[in-house]
């Protein structure tokens, strides 16, 4: 099971790259659609690793769509100048998953570039605690992530706190079925091993809104 996590771990390496090129490149400017961001970002993975399937949904969400929870569909939005936005892409290298997520502000807001930060640090304190514990249910951890979110004074924007991941195609995780994910139903123990009797392996994900201010943030990378 070492080769799994290994294999896990240098997915995200190649996603962490992707997401450095994403800045490094400019392709975040005032004036592009998120569908254009989009594409641009599949057309430079595709440039650095030769690759074009992926596990999920790629999203680009600026403005007030970055409200809005994975499941949600919302109309394409226009960047703008001093605008916050976020991506969510889960690449498959060598049949590997990746699931990556990281936010971006565009111009000096402070509110806006606290978020960036606080989401960052939550994501790490949510992986001590987890860490910490000997046994911790998905519901557990989640509860823990939005108290973490209302510390630094906003609200849990997400339905789930994080998810399985594996090599692909993994087994299709079921909306129904609460323990593949973070959830605040999910009341088994996210260290147990799955049917066959192998480790699962686990995405933490962190996303924070203030509906007033119409902003949200998120960042998503391998937990275990």
């Amino acid at each position: 099971m070492k080769q799994v996590k290994l294999n896990l771990i240098e997915a995200e390496k190649k996603a962490a790259i992707l997401f450095e090129n994403i800045s490094a490149k400019g392709l975040i400017v005032p004036g592009k659609s998120e569908n254009e961001l989009n594409s641009d970002i599949f057309n430079l993975a595709f440039d650095l690793f030769g690759i074009n399937k992926y596990w999920h949904k790629r999203i680009v969400r600026a403005g007030k769509n970055t409200l809005k929870p994975y499941k949600e569909n919302p109309q394409n939005l226009i960047i703008k100048e001093d605008d916050i936005l976020f991506i969510d892409f889960g690449p498959i290298f060598d049949e590997w998953e990746a699931d990556y997520g990281r936010t971006y502000v565009l111009g000096t807001d402070e509110y806006k570039h606290k978020l960036v930060e606080d989401i960052s640090v939550a994501w790490n304190e949510c992986k001590v605690f987890f860490e910490s514990k000997d046994n911790i249910t998905g519901s557990e951890l989640f509860r823990y992530a939005n108290e973490v979110a209302e510390k630094y004074g906003w609200e849990f924007g997400g339905e789930i706190a994080g998810h399985l991941i594996g090599h692909f195609p993994h087994e299709k995780l079921d909306n129904e079925d609460k323990t593949n994910y973070v959830h605040p139903e999910n009341n088994v123990e996210m260290r147990a091993l799955d049917k066959s009797g192998n480790k699962r392996d686990w995405i933490l994900e962190i996303h924070f809104i203030d509906k007033e201010k119409e902003i949200g943030g998120f960042y998503e990378q391998l937990l275990t």
